[in-house]
C-alpha cells in the first residue's frame, strides 16, 4: 500500500510500505479520503517536529471502511463505512478520573502522536472507530472530525434555539461552527475579511459582516437591537477577532474561544468584568460530539459538499498541501486515497 510521509523540512513523498495486520482488538482500514487541516500545516512547517517522530504519516481527518478484524472485534463487520475518532487516552490521569478524558493529561493525538491516516492502509484499535451511516458519502463523511470540533464548541457554549450567535472567522471550523449553531436553532452571522470565504458563508444562508469595512460591535448592535450577541465563537486566532468578539455580546454572554494563540494575548477584562461575561475554552471533542457531527452529516443539516474546494489524488499530496496554505479560494482539501476504488469512495 502506499502512504504520504512527511520528510521533515516541509517535505512529502509518497512510498510503499507494508500493511500492518490487526492485532487483537484492532481493525485494518481501507482509507478513502483524508482533510488537511491547520494542525498538518504546522506540521509541515516543522512546529510540531518534537512530537512527530519522521518519517511520520500524519493526518487525522478521515473516511473509510473496514477491511480486516482482529482477534476479539465483534462491532464491526468487512465493509462497515467508519470515521476514527483520533484521541487516545490513559484513563489514569486526574482528567480522566474526573471524566474529561477527551483533555487527558497525557493525551496521545493520533496523526501527530502516533501514525495517521494519510496511508491506504491504516491499522487502529476498534476503540478508536465510530460508525458512519452506509448511505453517508465517504467525502463528505471525512469532515467527521471538524465537524466533532463544532460540535463541542456549540454544545460548550450552550448555543440555544432562537439566540443571536456572532461566529468571528469564516475559516472551515468557522463555517461548521455557523451550521451546526443555525442547526441548533440558532441566528448566526459570521465575521469574515476575505471575500471568498464571505460567499462561502453566503453559499450557506449565513448572514456576514467585513470587518475591514464595517464596525463588528455597531454591526451587531443593530441586529439585536443594541443587546448584544448571546454567544461569540471567537476562530482567527486574532488579537481583533478577539477584541471584536467580546465586545459584540450582550451582559452575560458568553465568549468561546476555539482558536490557538500561540502566544499570550490580551483580553479586556474590563469588559468580561463591566458585562459579567463568560469566558470558555473549547478543545478538541468528546464521543458524544462525533456521533452527533455523523447524525448531523447523515440528516442533511451540514453542506459538507459546499466546504469542498478541492480533493487530490495521494501522488499529488504535496500540492495538496500547497492549495490549502496558498491563501487563495480554498475552504477545505481533501486527498483521495482509494485509488480509483469506487466502491471505496462512497
Amino acid at each position: 500500500m502506499r502512504a504520504a510521509l512527511y520528510l521533515g523540512n516541509e517535505r512529502f513523498e509518497v512510498q510503499e510500505r507494508d500493511s500492518l495486520a490487526p492485532g487483537p482488538g484492532e481493525v485494518r482500514l481501507e482509507v478513502a479520503y483524508v482533510g488537511i487541516c491547520g494542525t498538518d500545516l504546522h506540521i509541515k512547517h516543522g512546529a510540531m517536529d518534537r512530537r512527530v517522530t519522521i518519517p511520520a504519516v500524519i493526518g487525522h481527518e478521515m473516511s473509510g471502511t473496514v477491511a480486516a478484524l482482529g482477534p476479539g472485534v465483534s462491532a464491526y463487520a468487512v465493509g462497515d463505512k467508519v470515521t476514527v475518532m483520533p484521541l487516545d487516552w490513559d484513563g489514569t490521569c486526574p482528567a480522566c478520573l474526573a471524566g474529561n478524558q477527551h483533555v487527558c493529561q497525557n493525551l496521545v493525538f493520533v496523526g501527530i502522536d502516533a501514525p495517521g491516516a494519510m496511508q491506504q492502509s491504516w491499522t487502529v484499535p476498534e476503540r478508536l472507530l465510530v460508525r458512519l451511516p452506509q448511505e453517508l458519502g465517504l467525502r463528505e463523511a471525512a469532515l467527521s472530525e471538524p465537524l466533532a470540533v463544532a460540535v463541542h464548541d456549540v454544545r460548550r457554549g450552550r448555543v440555544r434555539s432562537g439566540e443571536r450567535v456572532l461566529v468571528v472567522g469564516g475559516g472551515p471550523i468557522g463555517l461548521l461552527i455557523a451550521q451546526v449553531a443555525a442547526a441548533e436553532g440558532a441566528e448566526v452571522v459570521v465575521s469574515e475579511p476575505s471575500d471568498f470565504r464571505r460567499a462561502a458563508a453566503d453559499r450557506l444562508g449565513l448572514r456576514t459582516i467585513d470587518p475591514t469595512s464595517a464596525d463588528v460591535q455597531a454591526e451587531v448592535e443593530a441586529w439585536t437591537g443594541g443587546a448584544g450577541a448571546d454567544v461569540a465563537f471567537e476562530v482567527s486566532g486574532s488579537q481583533p477577532g478577539l477584541r471584536a468578539a467580546t465586545h459584540a455580546l450582550r451582559v452575560r454572554g458568553r465568549l468561546v474561544v476555539v482558536a490557538i494563540f500561540n502566544q499570550p494575548t490580551p483580553v479586556d477584562l474590563f469588559r468580561c468584568f463591566w458585562r459579567e461575561l463568560e469566558l470558555i475554552g473549547a478543545r478538541v471533542y468528546e464521543r458524544r460530539d462525533f456521533e452527533r457531527a455523523v447524525e448531523l452529516l447523515a440528516g442533511g443539516d451540514i453542506q459538507a459538499d459546499r466546504l469542498i474546494s478541492a480533493v487530490e489524488p495521494i501522488e499529488r499530496t504535496a500540492e495538496a498541501f500547497a492549495t490549502l496554505e496558498s491563501g487563495g479560494d480554498v475552504v477545505k482539501v481533501l486527498i483521495d486515497f482509494s485509488g480509483g476504488n469506487e466502491r471505496n469512495r462512497g
